[in-house]
């Protein structure tokens, strides 16, 4: 009965902090830029070659960009560029769907943000989907004669697909921007997240960044696979999918990621191996078969 009261004490403080964690893949990217707002300077000067101008520090200002409008405007994320004063203010959407109304709200983001700076101001939109950023980079006339808004647009086919552990290492936020995207089909751009970022990163900072590719990823394989690596380094998980595993039995979890991992990576059991990995209900051995897993190039490997 302690036992079972502990594990529920449990589920609930993972309940409670699901609570806190980024529910969408809209709110996943928007963090970023929150969390480190010099990876909007980064991709606009390294990815789309934009010139940055010199700066000493960046900071992420207020989203809220009413002025004498009846209706709330609020960006996604600002960032402002300073010296001693701003040099560029960058707002930021993150855009997963066409939506006709941002033709209409993006200009004054811009304007708005730059009569309150008194800056050079940009729109960057990230995107996941090939289709809305090809929609998203069209220009936007205002009506006033030479004057349109083209938004700077980042999508799958520009953002860079991590898969270096030492890259991973050095720009962490780009990482998770490129697990992202990426991550649901490439799982080298999942091994550059884990090994280079979130094994390494402060414990906190970690969990929340493996929350939020795990909350972005777009198949269970996918997450089953991110799952089995965290699960090798014993992570506390903060995320909704940390539910199912406590609700099956810690085991279970265990054995379910093994089999999505050699799935995976393609390593095929005999039936006397999966039945012998089905009845395992020592945790300890579940976890270092998931180790191997990762690494081993044969179901007989694993087992030696």
């Amino acid at each position: 009965m302690l036992v079972k009261r502990q594990n529920l004490v449990r589920i609930q403080s993972i309940v409670d902090n699901v609570s806190r964690m980024p529910t969408t893949e809209h709110e996943a990217v928007a963090l970023l830029f929150r969390d480190r707002p010099q990876l909007a300077a980064d991709l606009l000067g390294d990815v789309l070659n934009f010139p940055v101008p010199e700066f000493k520090d960046v900071q992420a200002e207020s989203g809220d960009l009413t002025e004498v409008v009846p209706s709330e405007l609020r960006a996604d994320v600002v960032v402002v560029l300073r010296t001693d004063r701003p040099v560029l203010g960058v707002v930021v959407e993150v855009q997963r769907g066409r939506d006709p109304r941002k033709r209409w709200s993006w200009p004054l983001y811009v304007t708005s943000l730059r009569a309150r700076m008194e800056c050079p101001t940009v729109l960057l939109v990230i995107c996941v989907d090939a289709a809305v950023a090809s929609w998203c980079a069209k220009s936007i006339p205002i009506g006033h004669p030479g004057w349109a808004l083209r938004p700077l647009v980042l999508g799958p086919d520009s953002i860079p697909a991590v898969t270096d552990a030492d890259e991973a290492d050095n720009l962490p936020e780009l990482a998770v921007l490129s697990a992202v995207v990426h991550g649901s089909k490439r799982f080298d751009v999942l091994d550059a997240l884990y090994k280079g970022v979130l094994r390494d990163v402060d414990g906190e900072r970690s969990r929340l960044y493996a929350d939020v590719v795990l909350a972005a990823l777009q198949t269970e394989h996918a997450r089953s696979y991110l799952e089995a690596l965290l699960i090798a380094e014993k992570y506390e998980y903060q995320s909704s999918f940390a539910k199912k595993y406590f609700a099956e039995g810690e085991a279970r979890g265990e054995i379910k990621a093994l089999f999505a991992v050699l799935d995976v990576r393609g390593i095929t059991l005999t039936d006397e191996q999966r039945l012998r990995i089905e009845e395992c209900t020592d945790l300890a051995q579940l976890q270092e078969w998931v180790r191997l897993a990762a690494v081993a190039g044969s179901a007989d490997k694993l087992f030696d």
